[in-house]
């Protein structure tokens, strides 16, 4: 009989320990989330930087993931309209070059909830939506990431803003067919804001 009330000490032990273990990995569980919630950034402004018009130089790769390093050049214009406060806007790119006119159109969406920019772009020749960038900045740079199909292959799509002042801004394209390994940057615009005249 004492073997048996032993036993089931030792069991009511095991079991109470059992279950104070699970308590404590759970709270643990939670705690850095609850951390993380309350430092985590609020990115809904990060774009304020552009509004407004801006001449744009480009420089496009033509013939990307080919080997090829003959680049064109394009002149022209963008327009960035702030939407919901920020927390949307909408650009208006117009550019001329040796390779032609190019007129393209970005809307770009804040999620409240993931803390992430989508980035949406469409040409004129197109007239749809392509597969968004999703991304976000840190320290003065913002990152965004897709994948997309590209002659027939699927291949990364990174988008990097940089180099970022009240009245100038970077912004590269770069496609990887390797899965991340390498980049190779196909499109380059370097923005200088209008000044009023």
């Amino acid at each position: 009989m004492n073997a048996d009330k032993k036993h089931a000490g030792a069991f009511l032990l095991i079991c109470s320990l059992v279950v104070a273990a699970l308590a404590l990995q759970s709270f643990a569980g939670q705690q850095p989330d609850a951390v993380k919630t309350g430092a985590e950034r609020d990115g809904q402004h990060d774009f304020d930087f552009e509004i407004g018009s801006w001449n744009t130089h480009i420089s496009r790769l033509q013939h990307p993931l080919t080997g090829s390093t003959m680049w064109v050049e394009y002149e022209g214009t963008s327009v960035v309209r702030k939407i919901w406060d920020g927390r949307a806007n909408l650009v208006e790119l117009e550019v001329d070059g040796p390779g032609g006119h190019i007129e393209g159109l970005s809307l770009r969406l804040y999620s409240l909830g993931s803390r992430q920019w989508n980035l949406n772009f469409a040409n004129s020749k197109a007239g749809s939506l392509g597969v968004p960038t999703i991304g976000e900045f840190k320290n003065g740079r913002g990152e965004f990431y897709d994948q997309e199909t590209f002659n027939g292959r699927s291949v990364l799509v990174r988008n990097v803003w940089s180099d970022i002042t009240p009245d100038s801004c970077r912004f590269e394209q770069a496609f990887s067919d390797d899965g991340g390994k390498t980049w190779e940057v196909n499109w380059i615009a370097v923005d200088t804001r209008q000044q009023p005249k």
